[in-house]
C-alpha cells in the first residue's frame, strides 16, 4: 500500500489531463457508436448523482460510513473510463463497487447481505444469486488493473482545519463539498490535497443561494488574476460577511505562502459550482428510464 498520495497508483495510473480524459471518453463512444446512438443518457453529473443516490441509500441499510462510499464511487468513475456503460448493468456495477470499496476500507460487508439490501432497492435490476456480483467483482479489479487504494481529500481537511481556524460549521461544510465533488470528474483529474483546499475556499464563501453562488465565483475569478481581496466593509458584501471575507483572506495569504496551485483550485471551484447549477435539471425518473432501456432491452439485468 501506497503511504501517501505522491508514491501512489492513484497518482501515477489515475490522474488524467482533461484532455486525455475526454479522448479515452470519446474512444469508447466512438468504439460502440450505434449503442450510444440508440440508448442516450443524460449529462454525466446527473448520471453521478443518480449513482450517489443509490449507493447512499445502500450504504445506509448496511451501516456503511462515508469514506468507503467515496471509494466507490471513485471506482465507478474509473471503470467506466474503460468500460462503456451501456454494456453493463449499472446497478450491479454499483452494489459491486461498494462491496469491494468496503473490503477496501476495513470494513467489509458480507455479499449476501450486500445483494439482499441492494436488491429491496432495485428489485427489477438485481438477481438473488451472489454469484454474479463475485464475478463482478473480479471484473472490476481486473479493468481497474488491481490498482484500489484511493486517497481522499478528508484528511488533508482534518490536518487544515486548525492550521486555517476554521469553525465547525466551516468544516462541517467543506466535507460536504468533498462529499459532492464525487460526482464530479474531479477524483480523476487533481490531487486530493487541491480538492481538500478547493473545499475549504468553498465552503467559506458558498452559501446555499444564488447570492453564494456568485460571490464563490467572482472570489474564484479575483483569486485567479491575483486581485488582492476586497478590505472589510460594514455589512456584507455579495451575500459574504465580513467574518467569512476575513476567512478568506487568510485563506489567501496562506495559500500565497504555499506552493499550492492556484489555478487548479481555481478550476476546481468553477466545477463545483457548475455541477450546483445543473443538479437543478436532475430528475431521478428520467434517469432510471434511460437506463432501464439499454439494461432491459440487452438482457444485462439477468
Amino acid at each position: 500500500m501506497a503511504a501517501n498520495y505522491w508514491a501512489s497508483t492513484q497518482r501515477r495510473h489515475w490522474q488524467f489531463s482533461r484532455e486525455t480524459l475526454a479522448a479515452i471518453r470519446q474512444k469508447l463512444e466512438d468504439d460502440d457508436r450505434s449503442l450510444v446512438q440508440q440508448y442516450p443518457l443524460p449529462d454525466r453529473r446527473l448520471l453521478s448523482y443518480f449513482f450517489n443516490q443509490y449507493l447512499a441509500k445502500v450504504g445506509k441499510k448496511l451501516g456503511v460510513r462515508q469514506q468507503p462510499i467515496a471509494t466507490a464511487q471513485v471506482y465507478v468513475r474509473r471503470f467506466y473510463s474503460k468500460v462503456e456503460i451501456r454494456r453493463t448493468n449499472p446497478y450491479l456495477i454499483l452494489a459491486t463497487a461498494l462491496y469491494l470499496a468496503c473490503k477496501m476500507e476495513e470494513c467489509p460487508q458480507h455479499i449476501r447481505f450486500v445483494v439482499s439490501e441492494a436488491r429491496q432497492i432495485c428489485p427489477d435490476f438485481i438477481i438473488s444469486d451472489v454469484s454474479r456480483l463475485g464475478e463482478c467483482e473480479f471484473y472490476l479489479i481486473s479493468e481497474m488493473n488491481s490498482q484500489l487504494i484511493v486517497h481522499h481529500p478528508y484528511r488533508t481537511l482534518q490536518d487544515l482545519q486548525n492550521t486555517l481556524n476554521m469553525a465547525q460549521d466551516d468544516t462541517s461544510l467543506a466535507w460536504s463539498i468533498i462529499n459532492d465533488h464525487y460526482m464530479t470528474d474531479l477524483p480523476l483529474l487533481y490531487p486530493p490535497h487541491v480538492i481538500a483546499v478547493t473545499a475549504i475556499f468553498l465552503a467559506l464563501t458558498l452559501k446555499p443561494t444564488q447570492a453564494g453562488l456568485q460571490a464563490a465565483a467572482s472570489t474564484a475569478a479575483a483569486l485567479s488574476s491575483a486581485t488582492p481581496m476586497p478590505k472589510d466593509q460594514p455589512g456584507s458584501v455579495n451575500g459574504v460577511t465580513n467574518s467569512q471575507q476575513k476567512k478568506v483572506q487568510n485563506l489567501v495569504s496562506w495559500l500565497a505562502e504555499g506552493e499550492m496551485d492556484i489555478k487548479a483550485i481555481v478550476e476546481c471551484s468553477q466545477e463545483i459550482i457548475s455541477l450546483y447549477d445543473i443538479l437543478e435539471q436532475y430528475s431521478e425518473k428520467t434517469c432510471k428510464e434511460q437506463m432501464a432501456r439499454f439494461v432491459k432491452a440487452r438482457g444485462l439485468d439477468k
